[in-house]
Formats: C-alpha cells, sequence, structure tokens
C-alpha cells in the first residue's frame, strides 16, 4: 500500500495541513483522501480508519498513525534523508520543544482564531490572555530566525516539522490581521510563497461545505 493520508476541510482543518505540509514540502509521495467533516456520516467514515475517528490518518503496508505530531515523527525516522528535524542536535530538542508547546497549547488562538482559508478581517484583540499567546508565537518565531537565518528562511533554516506545525498559525494570523514583529512577519510571508502552501488555500477557498463553528 501506498503513503495514504486521510484530511478533514481544507479550510479549516488545521491538523490536517501539519502532516499533509510536511509530505508536500519534503517530496514524500501519498495519496490524499479528504472526508468532511461535521456531516451525519463524518464519524462513520472517519471510524474506518481511524480508532480516534478523527484526522489526520497515516497508513501504508507498514504502519497506522494517527494524530498529527505522531505521523509527522514517524516521516521523520520512516525518511531520515528528508530532514524533517533539524539535523544538529541543539536545534532538533528546541524544534521537538516549540512543536510540542504548539501541538499541547496555544488554546485561545485554536479557539478565538479557528482556520479559515477563506477569512479576511482585521480581529480585534481585545483579551490580554490571547494577547500573551499571540506573543509568545511572536517571541517563538522572532528567536528562532534570528539564531537560524542564515541556514535558510524557516525557523531552523531548513524546512521542518516544526514549520509544519506552526503554518496553521501563520494562516490563522494571516486570516484575522494579526500584527506581529518585522521578523515574524517575514517568516510568515516565507510559508505564505511556498507552493504547498498556496496550493492549500486555494484549494480551501474553493470548497463549498461551511461549518459554522470555524466562522467567526
Amino acid at each position: 500500500m501506498k503513503n495514504h493520508l486521510v484530511i478533514g476541510n481544507k479550510n479549516y482543518s488545521s491538523w490536517s495541513l501539519r502532516p499533509w505540509l510536511l509530505l508536500k514540502v519534503k517530496d514524500i509521495p501519498f495519496e490524499e483522501e479528504k472526508i468532511y467533516l461535521y456531516r451525519p456520516d463524518s464519524k462513520q467514515k472517519l471510524k474506518q480508519y481511524s480508532p480516534a475517528g478523527l484526522v489526520p490518518f497515516f497508513q501504508n503496508s507498514e504502519v497506522k498513525v494517527w494524530d498529527s505530531l505522531a505521523i509527522c515523527e514517524y516521516l521523520a525516522e520512516a525518511y531520515p534523508e528528508k530532514h524533517c528535524w533539524p539535523q544538529e542536535l541543539q536545534a532538533r530538542a528546541l524544534a521537538r520543544s516549540i512543536s510540542a508547546e504548539m501541538h499541547s497549547g496555544f488554546q485561545l488562538i485554536r479557539n478565538q482564531l479557528p482556520m479559515n482559508c477563506r477569512q479576511k478581517m482585521n480581529f480585534q484583540v481585545d483579551s490580554d490572555e490571547l494577547r500573551m499567546e499571540i506573543n509568545r508565537v511572536n517571541s517563538i518565531w522572532q528567536d528562532c530566525r534570528m539564531h537560524y537565518q542564515d541556514k535558510g528562511d524557516f525557523l531552523f533554516g531548513e524546512f521542518s516539522i516544526a514549520d509544519a506545525m506552526f503554518a496553521p498559525v501563520v494562516l490563522r494570523f494571516n486570516s484575522y490581521g494579526i500584527e506581529v514583529g518585522s521578523v515574524a512577519r517575514q517568516y510568515m510571508q516565507n510559508i505564505l510563497n511556498l507552493k504547498a502552501i498556496q496550493e492549500w488555500i486555494e484549494e480551501g477557498i474553493a470548497e463549498k461545505p461551511v461549518i459554522e463553528q470555524a466562522e467567526i
């Protein structure tokens, strides 16, 4: 069986974007299957693949893996030549730390700024707690770029899992007009310039289904 990735709506599914983007940027062949979310039969379809009943889900002839970060970790092990994590030990440790922080945190960004490729507005940040999360993201991007900017355009120079984990935040900040510092803003542009990201956004905007929970 070839690499097979099951994803949700491209307009909304931030968790689906993460492994999809890593596969695309690292030029790892895969087949894509989309299951639209929040439909009466969505859970039933997803349960045919994932025990968790969630997207994303990845499988091939050797493994079945679910959860964005778990899929990315599998790809790093299965394709070591693709350098999915930074090669330097210290950089790799930091990349894993910020990826885990993204995976488990930033709940206000998730809830108040849901990913929506079609959305274009200037969101008014009126919560100190939300502003703290935005500032933390800005600091992560700025610190990584300042330290590794001579190695390439991404957080640790070469595109890595850390960039895949933060890419949906780039799309959120872009959709809602969230202001960040100049270094972070340039990093956002580097992500938005990726051909794969442009493909995802274009296909997300073209989708017909609307998920009301993700519209603000």
